[in-house]
């Protein structure tokens, strides 16, 4: 299976979900923290998701529930950058256990990982959107409904590719 990711819509077989890009678009990521979401091919790795909030997640991939210590490095200066981490955590990083709900569920994409490259960009997600499809930093963002579906529909070997138009 292969899903397509552009500026609008995320598409696999016949379904089609609206989904929230990076603030500055669809383009080559040049450093962390460019609003960019990067153009290319990925693999999903796994999914982290909140045990209080979804109930049940069917999926293939390896699911890890968020606790209240987890974050994600995006701080160069450390050597666990673009990695998922316990907090508390004496480099720059994210929370990953929000009040909001948007990382009630994270599809965690292999952007930047084999190798790691520093400040190449991080933390690139599928993630819950905001009400209003707000802009991301950088992640893609579905209504959680969406994220439910294209998770059961995903096997190890699923592309996701993100495509930048004209």
């Amino acid at each position: 299976m292969h899903i397509l990711i552009n500026k609008k819509y995320l598409t696999f077989n016949n379904y089609k979900a609206k989904c929230a890009i990076g603030k500055r678009g669809i383009g080559n990521k040049t450093k962390e923290g460019d609003l960019i979401t990067p153009k290319g091919i990925y693999k999903a790795k796994y999914v982290l998701y909140r045990k209080d909030r979804v109930k049940k997640i069917k999926t293939k991939l390896k699911k890890i529930i968020i606790r209240k210590n987890m974050g994600w490095c995006n701080d160069v200066r450390s050597n666990q950058y673009n990695k998922l981490i316990k907090l508390p955590f004496n480099y720059s990083h994210e929370k990953l256990y929000k009040k909001e709900n948007i990382y009630d569920i994270i599809l965690v994409l292999n952007y930047n990982m084999s190798p790691i490259i520093k400040n190449k960009g991080s933390a690139i997600f599928i993630h819950v959107s905001k009400r209003n499809y707000k802009k991301t930093e950088g992640c893609v963002a579905l209504k959680k409904i969406h994220l439910i579906k294209v998770l059961k529909e995903l096997k190890n070997n699923t592309t996701i590719k993100i495509v930048a138009q004209r």
